[in-house]
């Protein structure tokens, strides 16, 4: 579906952005995976290139010069630039009136800015290309809010109304631009939750049970082919019911 694309995941050293990187390498995309750690990028790519043609960046997403340097680069190399997911985020939870300034500014650096920062990069090899898919990793979170989470539900939903901006900007350009809001997935992170509060989790959910990361590849690579030629400026759920709308 993907094939001789060239795909840029960011946060893809492991969890949902793992899996993306590794699903679009299958299908034939050349994907450079981007994420802060350079032990963890080589590590990755090197498990990564058995399913296809994967290279790694270490740098901070809202690094301007560092992506400027990575899509410059990819330009000249390869020739073009395909697809851009960006699935770098971090949490910082706690309640709001405890909440310390630096925790809400590191969430919001890393979750809006860096989108911000790596898809006005990416945007000017694709506005000139004519052609180009922007994916935005949001969160239900970012729909419905979540106590102890304003800064997170904050960024996620910047990140909503950012990529319906970026449809409606680019779309004359043939460059299309969606959210997909995960819901509860099973990561490194939820393996470390209590039983008891999974099981709530599963509870609220109307399918029963958390998402794999999996499930959220699956959608990125249809809304990064042609199937999805159609559609752009949506946010689109995987949450096995969470939230309806």
């Amino acid at each position: 579906m993907l094939k001789n694309k060239i795909a840029v995941v960011t946060g893809a050293a492991g969890g949902i952005g793992y899996a993306v990187a590794k699903l679009f390498a299958q299908s034939g995309a050349k994907v450079t995976i981007v994420d802060l750690q350079k032990e963890a990028v080589d590590k990755a790519v090197e498990a990564l290139q058995a399913f296809g043609d994967v290279r790694g960046f270490a740098c901070d997403v809202t690094d301007s010069e560092s992506m400027q340097e990575l899509f410059v680069g990819l330009k000249k190399t390869e020739g073009s630039l395909d697809i851009l997911v960006n699935n770098a985020g971090i949490t910082r939870d706690g309640l709001l009136m405890r909440m310390k300034e630096a925790d809400w500014q590191a969430v919001m650096d890393v979750n809006l800015k860096g989108v911000f920062v790596c898809t006005q990069k990416a945007s000017k090899i694709m506005m000139k290309q004519k052609a180009g898919v922007i994916l935005n990793m949001a969160s239900v979170i970012g729909l419905m809010g979540n106590a102890g989470q304003a800064n997170y539900a904050a960024s996620k939903g910047g990140v909503i109304a950012f990529s319906k901006s970026v449809a409606k900007e680019f779309g004359a350009r043939g460059v299309r631009c969606n959210a997909i809001a995960p819901g509860f997935i099973q990561t490194q992170m939820t393996d470390v939750l209590p039983e008891d509060v999974v099981d709530s989790y599963k509870k609220a959910i109307p399918l029963g049970e958390l998402g794999s990361v999996e499930d959220v590849a699956q959608l990125c690579l249809f809304l990064a082919s042609d199937r999805a030629k159609y559609i752009t400026g949506q946010t689109i759920n995987v949450d096995g019911g969470l939230v309806m709308q």
